[in-house]
């Protein structure tokens, strides 16, 4: 890693778009390296020594700190280039900013990992147990994502007149799980919201990497 170079461990279609596209809003350099738990490498054994549950995103800072968590990955960009409009200057509007990102943290995108991984929530976890929790899950997701959009609404974007973390971290993780198909009917306003995030001229590359 170059001096001054932000190094993110992530993978196409994962939450490292969010970090990607925060990274290139705060106009720094970084490195992506690939790795990911579903590609057993030398790079995912690099991703373990720097974060043990070897997930991504995974951040590691020019000083060399770890920065793990998307949410706390976003807000500390946010301190870090406070310039890029990432988190809101004013006080009201970046606590509202820092809840929405917890709020989908634990809230939608933990509901992820169950839905992906049934088997790693329940012993002999057969395939009808699995549907079963895939399906409660889904549904408790979608009406979570309901929630989100009744709580933030856009001015035009979620933070308000700039896109900032929170836009980016809903456009990613909206992406999985059946829940733009989802919004799509029975949150339209929420679902136009999200796709005007795409199309920001720094977003839109990032997500075209990702998702093809």
């Amino acid at each position: 890693m170059k001096n001054n170079d932000y190094l993110l461990y992530g993978m196409k279609g994962s939450g490292s778009a969010a970090i990607e596209a925060a990274l290139d809003l705060c106009g720094t350099k970084w490195q992506l390296v690939k790795a990911a738990s579903w590609e057993p490498d030398a790079n995912f054994e690099a991703l373990k020594a720097v974060n043990p549950l070897g997930l991504v995103p995974t951040l590691v800072l020019p000083d060399g700190s770890v920065m793990t968590e998307s949410a706390a990955i976003l807000m500390h960009l946010g301190d870090a280039f406070p310039e890029s409009g990432l988190l809101p200057r004013d006080a009201s509007a970046r606590a509202q900013a820092q809840r929405g990102l917890v709020y989908i943290a634990a809230h939608c995108y933990s509901a992820i990992g169950i839905i992906d991984y049934p088997g790693r929530w329940c012993e002999a976890c057969d395939e009808a147990t699995a549907k079963r929790i895939r399906a409660g899950t889904r549904a408790k997701l979608h009406r979570n994502w309901e929630i989100f959009a009744d709580t933030f609404a856009a001015h035009p974007y979620l933070g308000g007149e700039k896109m900032g973390a929170l836009d980016l971290l809903a456009a990613t993780v909206s992406r999985w799980s059946g829940t733009r198909a989802h919004v799509q009917g029975a949150r339209p306003a929420f679902h136009e919201t999200l796709q005007r995030i795409e199309q920001h001229p720094i977003v839109a590359p990032v997500f075209a990497r990702h998702w093809p």
